[in-house]
């Protein structure tokens, strides 16, 4: 069995370059890497690419820039194994991370999505807890220990409550994750949009606890450049509207119930008012305030 491993690249070149070589130092060699590059200037990462001379390897090159959301499905479309990992171009894999993935899902089968352990690092590569992944990882995430598995209403309202997800992390089963389309106007929460779907689908999620990804968070990412403006939230609030109307015609009433409360982004929000007050203008403020404290 091999591991469908893409990276839709836009972006920094060298976090690029660190990403593929993460994945060139797996310890099981069982993987496909393919390199979607969303036609981003210059062509030093083709070369970079390119010049590993790995027949498991593949660049490709869009004509035009697409976006991320098209960009995703493009390497959805492209998988052929049984089980495929969407990571960042600035992410890293551990040595084990196709050893524990590709474990996982012989051992878990049945499991649409598998959830590995996660290592949050700096810009700079450093490991690092940020008050985001403090509450992602120890508020939010349902308790327990060792592999299990999560589904139905309590996966969803779980994950509605505050999204413990790492997105780049995750591994699909290909066959149930081509059932789903990402959702458009949602370019920064649409990843937990997807997985949404597939729960309320039947999805049943593997939590597996063993870390071998690692996940950069820093303040120059598309999410977080929305969260100083404040648009970010005027997505989530749409589509926690959506996910309420969900619910309730699936009739899921505590998950309804935590997506219209939505505690976690609301809390979220309020964190950047100082910050809003600092830069002044109303705008962004206005936005923050109404996600927080509107309905």
């Amino acid at each position: 069995m091999e591991l469908d491993i893409f990276i839709p690249y836009w972006g920094d070149a060298d976090y690029m370059k660190q990403a593929v070589d993460s994945v060139l130092a797996q310890t099981n060699g069982s993987w496909r890497l393919t390199v979607v590059d969303d036609a981003y200037p210059g062509d030093e990462v083709r070369r970079y690419v390119e010049g590993k001379d790995d027949p498991r390897v593949t660049y490709i090159r869009k004509d035009t820039n697409e976006g991320i959301t098209e960009n995703f499905r493009t390497c959805v479309s492209l998988a052929t194994k049984d089980v495929l990992v969407v990571m960042g171009s600035d992410d890293l894999l551990l040595p084990n991370y196709v050893d524990v993935v590709l474990r996982a899902h012989s051992e878990f089968p049945h499991a649409w999505i598998i959830q590995p352990g996660v290592q949050v690092i700096d810009e700079a590569g450093k490991a690092t807890v940020p008050l985001a992944d403090i509450v992602k990882q120890r508020v939010v995430k349902p308790r327990g220990s060792g592999a299990r598995v999560l589904s139905g209403e309590a996966l969803a309202a779980s994950l509605l409550h505050g999204d413990w997800l790492y997105w780049p992390s995750l591994a699909f089963r290909t066959d149930k994750i081509r059932n789903y389309d990402f959702r458009d106007g949602l370019p920064v929460i649409q990843d937990l949009a997807l997985v949404l779907d597939m729960v309320a689908g039947g999805a049943e999620l593997l939590i597996e606890p063993e870390v071998c990804f690692e996940y950069r968070r820093h303040t120059s990412s598309a999410s977080a450049a929305k969260l100083i403006d404040g648009s970010r939230f005027e997505g989530e609030r749409d589509y926690f509207e959506l996910a309420e109307r969900l619910c309730e015609a699936k009739g899921w009433s505590r998950a309804a119930r935590a997506a219209r409360l939505r505690l976690t982004s609301r809390a979220h929000a309020v964190l950047f008012v100082p910050g809003a007050l600092r830069q002044g203008g109303t705008g962004p403020l206005g936005m923050l305030l109404r996600h927080a404290f509107g309905k």
